[in-house]
């Protein structure tokens, strides 16, 4: 059934997002990047080794895994406009779970892209 294979391209989107607001999250907790050469490689090794940071990198290994299936399922030319729902998803996200700001100008933007990647699924 086609509907079952639209859940590889779900779950793309879904690890994709997860992973990009979990490090924004996390990262935002533990401070700006350091002025300093040596502080800054000192800062970045410890945010790989950070867990929550680890999670965000396996959900994207995990959003590259379903994006193979999907292209197993479809024609790149149809599947790829869905991942412009990305940018959709995490702005509304990032509003409500970093508290980020949503203005007028990016719900038009993102209404856009809603219609844009409607046109080019049907075409």
């Amino acid at each position: 059934m086609r509907f079952f294979d639209y859940l590889y391209i779900s779950a793309t989107i879904g690890f994709t997002v997860y992973g990009q607001l979990i490090l924004k999250w996390r990262i935002s907790q533990l401070g700006p990047l350091p002025f300093e050469f040596v502080d800054k490689i000192k800062f970045l090794v410890g945010l790989l080794l950070d867990p929550a940071i680890f999670s965000g990198f396996a959900a994207a290994f995990l959003a590259s895994l379903t994006w193979m299936a999907a292209m197993t399922k479809f024609d790149l030319s149809h599947a790829y406009p869905f991942m412009s729902l990305n940018f959709v998803v995490v702005l509304l996200l990032s509003g409500w779970f970093l508290s980020e700001p949503m203005t007028s100008q990016k719900a038009f933007g993102v209404a856009l892209i809603v219609l844009g990647t409607v046109i080019a699924a049907r075409g």
